[in-house]
C-alpha cells in the first residue's frame, strides 16, 4: 500500500545529521502513513553508508543516490519523481527545519495546493539573515510576489499539482511562483528554525547571488510571456 505522505530530503555531506533527523521525523509523524525519501546528491563524507544503515533499520525510509553532485534542484526533482504519497513535503537535512511543523503544513493542504514555511525567527549568522531579506525583497519586487521566505525548504504540496511543474537548475527557489503560474493556490505559515549543530552550509552569498538573480529574470520573463486566453465557444 502506498504511503499517504512522502517526505523528500535532498542532502549533500550531512553524515552527522542523518540519524538525529530520522528519529526527529519518526517522533513527529507517529500514527501517520508516510515514507521518507533521502536524495543523496553525490555525498563524499560517509553519508551514503549512513543512509544505507538507516534504510535497513526503518522500512519506510528509502534513498535515491546520485552518481555525482548535481545540485539541490536536481535532488528535489528526483525526490518528487520517486515520491509515492498523495501529499509531498520537502525539507533540508541540516536539522534547521523542524519535523514537528510537518503536520501543520499538511493540515493547510485541505485548503491550499502548496504551503510554504516562513522562518519568521531565523537562527542563522547575521550576514545570512540580512542577505536573505534583501534577496526576498528583490525577488518579490521583480516577480510581483508576496512570499516572505522563498528560501525555506520546508514546504508541502499536493502531489497532483507537482506533476504539472517542470524544474530547471535553480528553479526550486521559485516553486511558489511556478505553482501560481499553473493556477494553483499557495500560502505561508510560520515554522520553527534552529541553529545548525553539525556540518557546514553548502550555500552562501558568493556562490548563489548571481545565479539566483539570473534565474529571477528568467521567471520574470516566463510570467510576462505566459499564455492567457479563454475559449468562448468551440
Amino acid at each position: 500500500m502506498n504511503p499517504d505522505i512522502s517526505i523528500i530530503i535532498p542532502l549533500y555531506n550531512e553524515v552527522d545529521n542523518i540519524e538525529p533527523l530520522g528519529y526527529s521525523i519518526i517522533n513527529a509523524m507517529q500514527g501517520q502513513n508516510y515514507e521518507v525519501v533521502f536524495v543523496d546528491d553525490g555525498s563524499t563524507d560517509g553519508s551514503t553508508q549512513k543512509l544505507r544503515e538507516g534504510c535497513a533499520q526503518h522500512t519506510n525510509f528509502r534513498t535515491v543516490h546520485f552518481k555525482r553532485n548535481a545540485g539541490q534542484t536536481a535532488a528535489m526533482d528526483a525526490g518528487f519523481r520517486h515520491a509515492r504519497g498523495k501529499y509531498v513535503v520537502s525539507m533540508d537535512a541540516d536539522m534547521q527545519n523542524d519535523p514537528a511543523d510537518i503536520p501543520k503544513l499538511l493540515e493547510k493542504l485541505n485548503t491550499y495546493d502548496m504551503v510554504c514555511g516562513w522562518r519568521q525567527k531565523r537562527n542563522d549568522p547575521w550576514i545570512k539573515r540580512i542577505s536573505s531579506k534583501v534577496a526576498n525583497y528583490i525577488r518579490n519586487k521583480l516577480s510581483r510576489e508576496d512570499i516572505r521566505d522563498t528560501g525555506c525548504s520546508l514546504k508541502a504540496y499536493r502531489r497532483e499539482c507537482l506533476d504539472h511543474i517542470k524544474l530547471y537548475n535553480g528553479m526550486h527557489r521559485f516553486l511558489p511562483t511556478l505553482f501560481k503560474m499553473e493556477g494553483f493556490t499557495v500560502t505561508e505559515i510560520v515554522v520553527n528554525h534552529y541553529p545548525r549543530k553539525f556540518g557546514k552550509s553548502k550555500y552562501g552569498i558568493s556562490n548563489r547571488a548571481f545565479r539566483a538573480f539570473v534565474d529571477l529574470l528568467v521567471v520574470r520573463w516566463m510570467k510576462k510571456r505566459k499564455l492567457n486566453y479563454e475559449v468562448e465557444n468551440e
